[in-house]
């Protein structure tokens, strides 16, 4: 398939291309990384136009759940919803579930929703290394509304919120004590707060949950300029909040953007990625240069058998590549 191919596939909004589009993103290889960039850079001027939402939560707080019963409302009102899920990737064989597609069946089969689940890949924050370039892919495709569901695991979620628009938190009714554990941070990240499964025997305790996150986050800092941190209950199995949920997304980009925030964050995201790319070149640039390659080994021998400490193996590496004029093109 020609570059131009993909750009019109894209731009008819054929899902069949979109998703060929993302392999080609996704893939490793070098061949495929130089026609990615041709076509990221044939489609810029058609990217920008959506909003983009990020989910997370601790696993089983429903996350899929919620995305599917909020993408059902979405796409029935007439937006295109483009889902965009990440599994965790194992450490040891790096094979990923890839679930997501069947947990939310409903929603994959709706004409106006897209959904991508991909692995992980060990990257920061449950998120893949290519998800901006995803997130660019739909767009173009028409998607007006993206949203991007992390792993939830423990790990920083600051990587998602450099990426995304609007940032929420799901919580388990009942999960008021995770103010005082790994949550807390992302809970200075979230533009919003869901207490989710606010149904049945839970919604009492869901309505205590609320009130407890209301009295603290008050000594906590606000993610936005000028935007005030929300909270409220959802039920997606009965589908209460989602309609307020949407409203809360709504009145966020709208305030942003009069004021100009939500331009300036999209500007430093891209600002962000920049430096994100830059520093991933250089790294794989040094690391796969043979000088590098040949030196490496007997530094790892002496740091092993105790001849050597780290600092002064990295000092050591930089002075003989020093004396052999390094350079980062051989």
């Amino acid at each position: 398939m020609s570059i131009d191919d993909y750009v019109n596939g894209i731009l008819k909004s054929d899902v069949t291309v979109l998703a060929r589009a993302i392999t080609l993103v996704e893939s490793n290889l070098p061949s495929h990384f130089k026609l990615s960039q041709e076509l990221l850079n044939k489609l810029i001027p058609f990217v920008g136009n959506s909003i983009r939402i990020g989910i997370t939560g601790a696993p089983g707080v429903g996350k899929s759940t919620f995305i599917e019963k909020f993408g059902l409302y979405l796409c029935n009102l007439g937006y295109k919803v483009a889902v965009l899920a990440f599994d965790p990737s194992s450490t040891i064989t790096k094979g990923s579930i890839l679930g997501d597609k069947t947990r939310m069946e409903e929603l994959s089969r709706h004409p106006n929703a897209f959904i991508r689940p991909s692995p992980s890949s060990g990257a920061l924050g449950g998120v893949g290394r290519k998800t901006r370039e995803t997130i660019l892919l739909c767009e173009s495709a028409g998607f007006n509304v993206i949203i991007v569901e992390t792993v939830g695991v423990g790990q920083s979620e600051v990587l998602v919120r450099s990426m995304v628009d609007f940032f929420t938190l799901l919580i388990q009714p009942g999960g008021g004590d995770e103010l005082q554990g790994f949550k807390k941070g992302t809970v200075e990240l979230a533009d919003a707060i869901v207490i989710h499964k606010a149904d049945g025997e839970n919604l009492k305790l869901a309505q205590m949950t609320l009130n407890e996150y209301r009295q603290a986050i008050h000594y906590l800092a606000q993610p936005t300029e000028g935007w005030e941190r929300k909270i409220l209950l959802v039920s997606s199995l009965l589908g209460t909040g989602i309609d307020e949920f949407w409203q809360i997304v709504e009145d966020f980009r709208k305030k942003t953007y009069e004021s100009g925030v939500f331009q300036l964050r999209r500007r430093e995201q891209i600002i962000d990625w920049f430096y994100s790319m830059l520093k991933e070149n250089i790294l794989n640039s040094f690391f796969n240069n043979p000088k590098v390659q040949k030196i490496l080994p007997e530094l790892e021998q002496k740091i092993f058998t105790g001849k050597l400490s780290p600092s002064s193996a990295v000092q050591q590496l930089f002075e003989k590549l020093k004396n052999e004029n390094f350079d980062w093109n051989k």
